[in-house]
């Protein structure tokens, strides 16, 4: 399915934005250079540091590229949940021997100051997480040439999102990796969600803007499995973690494939939003007592991640992944794209050929 946006790229593969210092200019050049969407993370980094990447990855490709950015959140009020968990939290403290970070270090991310450099410095794409924009911002942002994105992960959300003016919306199932993109965090979505198939069609059903597929995706087959569900294209970012561009910790990057880390769970235990990561002791120990509480609990356990990853402690990192997590290859950036869309291709010619659908099975 053609559109304004995936004319941009030949390839309907699009790098997820992995914040945290995944998603840095090399690997999004990599990606673009292939053929397919590379992305820049501009969560948790200040204005000027975002600025500064998309200075970088202009200089390593002429492709186009997006930036994704995250949204103000609204204000908690159970600081006492947050102070009890702090409490929980004093045993990792002492064991990392590091200090419990600031909960109170910020909630908007900078957004203002963020969509102030976008606007001055336009690039082609830019997707939103954690909420919908206004749609003035949009407005804006399309005046200048860009193109906009926004995460979903129900059909009342994908409307939310239609009704703002984005030119599209990004289906995320609960299968993928990292934070979900609800739009209101509430205690019902731990552990609940739907699957991404179910969702695109739903999705389908309820809005006309194109639809990009994320959640769990790992191979040129299960992108040729969402677009003929009516996805335009498909948002990889565990596949694209293992890969050598990728700024994932390496202990990160072994744990895709780690035997000791057999599966994934939905968890507030790392930022207080749901988010699925590897089940490690941390997750298991801490999870079901993390409120719901984005981003103070993020900026808690900052300094606790950190120190896990300066001693080689894989068992209390965040180590983000989708439920496809054991299929990641340890390729090149741009060598995975090219054999996801050697996959695509043999996935759509079998598909075309099955009686099923009506091709000629010999």
């Amino acid at each position: 399915m053609s559109s304004a946006l995936t004319d941009l790229f030949p390839q309907p593969i699009v790098q997820a934005p992995m914040a945290g210092g995944v998603s840095v200019p090399q690997l999004a050049a990599a990606v673009s250079e292939a053929g397919g969407l590379g992305f820049l993370a501009a969560g948790y980094k200040t204005a000027d540091g975002m600025y500064q990447e998309i200075k970088q990855l202009r200089g390593l490709t002429n492709r186009p590229f997006g930036v994704n950015v995250f949204m103000p959140q609204p204000e908690y009020a159970e600081s006492g949940a947050v102070e009890l968990y702090a409490n929980q939290l004093a045993g990792e403290a002492a064991w990392y021997e590091t200090e419990l970070g600031d909960p109170d270090s910020g909630r908007d991310d900078g957004y203002d100051a963020k969509l102030a450099v976008l606007l001055d410095n336009p690039v082609p794409v830019v997707s939103f997480h954690f909420g919908v924009p206004t749609r003035d911002a949009l407005d804006s942002l399309r005046r200048v040439g860009t193109l906009t994105l926004v995460t979903a992960t129900t059909a009342e959300e994908a409307l939310a999102v239609q009704r703002a003016g984005a030119d599209a919306v990004i289906a995320q199932g609960v299968e993928a990796g990292g934070h979900q993109g609800t739009h209101r965090d509430i205690k019902e979505n731990d552990g609940s969600g739907t699957g991404l198939l179910s969702l695109i069609a739903q999705i389908r059903e309820t809005v006309d803007i194109p639809v990009v597929a994320a959640g769990g995706i790992m191979r040129g087959s299960q992108i040729a499995a969402v677009l003929a569900a009516g996805a335009s294209a498909a948002q990889l970012g565990t596949a694209f973690l293992a890969t050598p561009e990728s700024g994932a910790n390496v202990l990160h990057k072994q744990a895709l494939t780690n035997p000791l880390f057999a599966r994934t769970e939905l968890t507030r235990a790392f930022s207080g939003r749901p988010a699925r990561g590897l089940v490690n002791r941390f997750l298991r120990e801490h999870g079901p007592y993390a409120p719901a509480a984005y981003p103070e609990v993020h900026h808690l356990t900052s300094p606790l991640r950190k120190a896990a990853a300066k001693a080689g402690d894989a068992q209390g990192m965040a180590l983000w992944a989708g439920q496809g997590h054991r299929m990641a290859r340890e390729l090149p950036a741009g060598q995975l794209v090219e054999i996801l869309a050697s996959e695509l291709a043999e996935a759509r010619t079998a598909l075309s050929a099955s009686p099923v659908t009506g091709g000629d099975p010999r």
